[in-house]
């Protein structure tokens, strides 16, 4: 397996370098297996939002690439689960980090509008304020 970052990722929503953009599109094209991890997919929803991508947008063509039969990343699920509540309003960072907090008890912070918007998605763990 290969793991890919998100500077090759990047490549293919932004279309910004036409031969990077052709390579990528060959690679997943062939039979190796890719990965990338979960931090690649933090800093690529940072990069798409810098050139101004709508959450709409990002978690479609995420959700896209997640469905790939050779990309197979670790905590796939989770990635899913942060995009959905990403579109709905979660900034994606919190909704990634709790996502991947799926096991624990609770989340802890000082960032009230992250305990309001996970409140009121009804997410778990559920988000207390520090």
């Amino acid at each position: 397996m290969i793991a890919l970052d998100t500077n090759v990722l990047a490549r293919l929503p932004l279309k910004d370098k036409a031969a990077q953009h052709a390579r990528v599109e060959a690679l997943l094209k062939t039979h190796q297996t890719f990965t990338a991890p979960p931090t690649v997919f933090l800093e690529l929803v940072w990069v798409l939002e810098a050139n101004d991508a709508t959450p709409a947008e990002i978690s479609q063509g995420l959700t896209k690439l997640l469905g790939l039969p050779n990309f197979s990343p670790p905590d796939a699920n989770a990635i899913r689960q942060a995009l959905h509540a990403y579109t709905q309003g979660m900034d994606f960072a919190d909704s990634l980090h709790l996502a991947l907090s799926s096991s624990d008890q609770a989340m802890m912070t000082f960032d009230r509008a992250f305990v309001r918007r996970a409140g009121k998605q009804a997410l778990t763990p559920k988000v207390v304020s520090a």
